[in-house]
């Protein structure tokens, strides 16, 4: 039987906390458990942490799950050894790396990944689209991230919709979880926070041209609230293509399928 966690954050020899890394430490217990409830981690299962700060999460994923290995990536060094000094486990895996400068290709022979992180705010976007590029490791994940983020990825429409919503809902499925208010932090950040669960979709619709079509979105967003015909007038798509009634709406009226029949007439 796992045994539940104790003694999770000791007192003595703890860095202070940077705020360059964004370093906002959770003190809910709680909020890891539901974290880890709400994923499937076998004794075949890996699970990838980024930035572990004191250690908080990795006890519990250690503690509360049988996962074959676990392995942390943490850009500070002070803390990186202070949980490899207070955190006695054979299965955590330390790395001491940026999480953007590495390549995770290098991790496909030990998977299936589980990712389950407290990701810092300012890195949340480029995180997921280094996941993005390797999806195919994960078998599923759930981080926290800032509220308004996440509201971004999940957007359908309106004001939070852009084409990072679109981009990220197209590989992957979403579903919120719940709202994290600053005082689960040590220190409290100025923002609340929200846990979100993610999964690769298995089937992912092929889009011609791929990369082209993506740069062609952005453009579509470039200035959010104005129409299509302001965003694209200065670039080199030739706007006659497009039916007269689309190009008088603005991005964020449309939906992926809009988007995807416009750019077939340029193809």
């Amino acid at each position: 039987m796992i045994k539940k966690q104790q003694n999770l954050r000791p007192p003595h020899q703890r860095p202070a906390k940077k705020k360059q890394f964004g370093q906002h430490f959770l003190k809910n217990f709680s909020v890891v458990e539901n974290m880890i409830k709400k994923v499937k981690v076998t004794k075949e299962t890996r699970v990838l942490e980024i930035g572990c700060g004191d250690g908080f999460l990795t006890k519990a994923i250690l503690n509360l799950t049988n996962c074959k290995e676990l392995f942390v990536y943490e850009i500070d060094p002070e803390w990186a050894e202070y949980v490899k000094n207070t955190v006695k486990s054979p299965k955590l895996k330390i790395n001491v790396e940026n999480i953007l400068d590495v390549d995770l290709s290098k991790l496909q022979n030990l998977k299936p990944w589980v990712l389950l992180a407290n990701l810092p705010y300012q890195i949340t976007f480029p995180i997921f689209y280094l996941i993005q590029k390797n999806r195919n490791l994960f078998k599923e994940g759930v981080v926290m991230i800032q509220e308004e983020v996440a509201q971004k990825i999940v957007a359908k429409s309106g004001r939070s919709f852009s084409a990072t919503s679109i981009f990220l809902q197209h590989y992957f499925d979403f579903k919120l979880m719940e709202k994290i208010g600053s005082e689960n932090f040590v220190p409290p950040p100025k923002v609340d926070s929200r846990l979100i669960h993610f999964k690769p979709k298995e089937t992912v619709t092929k889009i011609k041209d791929e990369e082209k079509f993506w740069k062609f979105l952005r453009l579509c967003f470039i200035s959010p609230r104005k129409t299509l015909t302001n965003n694209l007038r200065q670039t080199h798509y030739d706007l006659a293509k497009i039916p007269e009634n689309i190009l008088k709406l603005r991005a964020q009226q449309m939906t992926f399928d809009d988007f995807i029949k416009i750019w077939e007439l340029f193809l």
